[in-house]
């Protein structure tokens, strides 16, 4: 991977294929979760695609200090600019969707479209709940550390994991340890006092895709009720449900996912001289 500087920050990054430029921001723990979309032909022959290392990520520079969800959209609009790209469309994975939201809500002229996979919003009912595990999750780390509570986050959003990571994507597990520091120490108490609801999602003006897995809903019901409300709240949006997946539905179904994407895009090009 290449590696561009951002301020005093180093974010790696890979860029392929040619067409619209599409960006990946992914979320906690596995940082390299949407490479099984770079194989699709659907995506790999039509777009451009960047995936990035969020600092405090794999070979990114490391973190020290808090480091909040509007430095993260700081972060991927300034490796845009680096990439010479004006305008793209972003798709954001659990954290990285609230990044992605955060993205269009500060600069809305770069994100020409939104693609949400199951972002992390505390919004509607299981907010309380959904905020009240990520708390326990980090006193587990501190009480039992990382290797334990990283298996345990993926169990949780993705029973039967360890197969499929290991087949596809067979250093992730060891990375997501190492970079677990990241999360539990200086991004999760900076999601804690983001704020996203309804009056931040009505001032979204980008067409927008909320994908669901199939049986997250079975697993904890935050993940329908947050699909819901963005369909309901966001002014251009549009839903997909994946069967048969979970959080980590990109690795699970990546050619699904990839024509779930393709169809949403080609719906939303961008006009001449856009890019």
């Amino acid at each position: 991977m290449e590696k561009a500087k951002i301020g005093k920050t180093e974010l790696e990054y890979e860029v392929s294929g040619t067409g619209e430029p599409v960006v990946f921001i992914h979320g906690a723990f596995v940082a390299d979760t949407f490479r099984p979309l770079l194989v699709e032909s659907r995506l790999a022959d039509r777009y451009q695609l960047t995936v990035y290392h969020r600092r405090g990520y794999a070979g990114s520079s490391r973190v020290s200090e808090p480091v909040g969800i509007v430095q993260q959209a700081a972060d991927c609009r300034a490796l845009l600019r680096h990439l010479g790209v004006e305008r793209a469309h972003i798709v954001g994975h659990s954290y990285g969707g609230a990044v992605a939201l955060q993205l269009a809500l500060d600069t809305p002229d770069v994100a020409h479209s939104l693609a949400l996979l199951e972002p992390a919003v505390m919004v509607g009912t299981s907010a309380q709940g959904y905020r009240g595990s990520l708390v326990r999750g980090a006193e587990r780390y501190r009480e039992v550390g990382a290797v334990v509570v990283v298996d345990e986050f993926l169990r949780a959003r993705w029973p039967g994991y360890h197969d499929i990571l290991n087949r596809v994507l067979p250093y992730a597990f060891d990375q997501a340890v190492a970079d677990a520091e990241t999360w539990f120490e200086h991004e999760l108490p900076e999601l804690l006092d983001w704020r996203f609801g309804e009056a931040e999602a009505r001032r979204i003006s980008q067409p927008v895709l909320s994908v669901l897995g199939g049986e997250s809903s079975t697993l904890s019901p935050r993940f329908g009720e947050a699909h819901r409300l963005l369909l309901a709240w966001l002014p251009h949006a549009e839903g997909a449900v994946l069967p048969g997946t979970t959080h980590f539905l990109q690795i699970e179904d990546p050619r699904g996912l990839a024509e779930a994407l393709a169809a949403f895009w080609e719906r939303h090009r961008f006009l001449a001289g856009l890019m």
